[in-house]
């Protein structure tokens, strides 16, 4: 593994439960040769006591704590083994067999996670202390990005949306079908503009602050600009790749109310509506199963630089057999993400609508349009959600591919040795 974010290629670490890096150091060790064999000291300890030879250690003195085969005596019954400290239990500190049977040490953690497969609240906590670790890059990145996107939205929605709304009254007896279908079409290519804007800026902030947690993983600094200098040549893929997401989304919610169309087209209004329902829910729930199984590609693309169908059958490999997991992580991720981010841009909402001078009721009106004075404040509520959601999102989504290439391709060993933590892996049995 390099020092880069990309880790490891996908093919050298295949997705099947094997575990590299643990069982070659036996397969090309063989039996220990007559010159090679353990030369016993003529210096036998008493009986029962249990220690290794001190070698070159001076006579009466001990060996250091945590080497040999014990450290200090067992203090079980007439000598037995694993009782008390020293007993015959596991790896000791230093590789030696001196602790006691109480589970395997803990897992080193040069980051913001420990490198062993993680709990959700370890996820979560990640993703937080990440945000807390390296806040200026986060922050910086997250505040740059909701800035400008609110700024186009703003400015969209007080130069466009506004004048649609007020063309037609949707409310009026007397508007014709095509008003209607017009002023219907009109909101609704700006309403998909506005998503398109929010769409840019959730690509380039999921691609920057994915270089910033993998590098928290490893317990590395970053910078604004290593972060884009690293993400910049992966942007137009991962754009592509969340277009792609979104068109197979709807294009299943559209294909599942094709049957409904058709039947209400044919002049059963009522079943048509009701196929239509149906549908589109059908639509949605296999849509939900499949954006789950491709929820990693996003972090597979950016860190192991890889093509958009590559990083999505990477995602499909690494979440089977775990999607409930991992659809429960990021739902709750992505809870906690919009509850913040209301609880944050709520007053914001209801202060801009005071300072308007229309009262909140203007905000129940469709013809009354937004005011400039409360999209201002309103967008400054949204720019400071943005900087806390964004790092949530991104993070989790980071980190559960970190954890899920951990249960099944031995990421800790690699993340481990890029970390420079020595002797991981050989000594503690790490990534089991």
């Amino acid at each position: 593994m390099n020092d880069t974010p990309g880790w490891a290629s996908p093919g050298s670490s295949p997705s099947d439960g094997h575990r590299p890096g643990t069982g070659d150091s036996a397969d090309q060790q063989g039996p220990p040769t007559a010159d090679e064999g353990v030369k016993w000291s003529k210096d036998q300890p008493p009986a029962g006591q249990w220690s290794a030879p001190t070698g070159a250690q001076p006579p009466g003195q001990a060996p250091p704590s945590g080497q040999g085969w014990g450290g200090t005596p067992p203090t079980g019954p007439a000598g037995g083994w694993g009782a008390g400290q020293g007993g015959y239990g596991g790896p000791g500190p230093a590789g030696g067999w001196g602790s006691p049977w109480g589970g395997p040490p803990p897992a080193a953690k040069p980051g913001v996670i420990p490198l062993r497969p993680l709990g959700v609240g370890e996820i979560l906590d990640g993703a937080v202390s990440t945000m807390r670790v390296h806040w200026r890059t986060v922050l910086g990145i997250s505040l740059t990005i909701a800035v400008v996107t609110q700024v186009v939205v703003i400015l969209f929605q007080g130069l466009v949306l506004n004048d649609v709304s007020r063309t037609v009254n949707l409310d009026d007896p007397d508007v014709s079908p095509r008003e209607v279908f017009r002023a219907m079409g009109s909101m609704l290519i700006g309403f998909g503009a506005i998503s398109v804007i929010a769409l840019i800026g959730t690509v380039a902030a999921t691609a920057l602050l994915t270089t910033v947690t993998s590098r928290a993983v490893l317990g590395r600094p970053v910078t604004t600009g290593e972060a884009w200098r690293d993400a910049r040549p992966q942007l137009p893929r991962l754009f592509g790749l969340i277009v792609l997401l979104l068109v197979i989304t709807f294009g299943l919610i559209v294909v599942g109310a094709v049957p409904g169309i058709v039947v209400a087209a044919a002049g059963s209004g009522t079943a048509g509506a009701a196929l239509v329902g149906v549908g589109c829910l059908a639509g949605g729930v296999v849509a939900v199963w499949l954006m789950v199984r491709f929820s990693l590609a996003s972090p597979t693309l950016m860190l192991e630089k890889q093509g958009i169908g590559t990083s999505m059958r990477r995602s499909t490999k690494l979440v089977r057999g775990s999607w409930w997991r991992v659809f429960g992580i990021q739902l709750l991720a992505t809870i906690i993400a919009n509850l913040v981010s209301s609880i944050v841009g709520l007053p914001f909402t209801f202060f801009g609508a005071l300072a308007g001078g229309d009262g909140v009721v203007s905000l129940l009106d469709e013809n009354a349009g937004l005011g400039w004075t409360f999209l201002v404040v309103s967008g400054i509520g949204s720019v400071i959600g943005s900087m806390i959601t964004f790092p949530i999102t991104a993070g989790v989504t980071v980190l559960l591919y970190v954890d899920q290439r951990i249960r099944r391709e031995a990421l800790d060993l690699e993340l481990a040795r890029a970390a420079g933590v020595q002797g991981y892996g050989t000594e503690t049995g790490a990534g089991g």
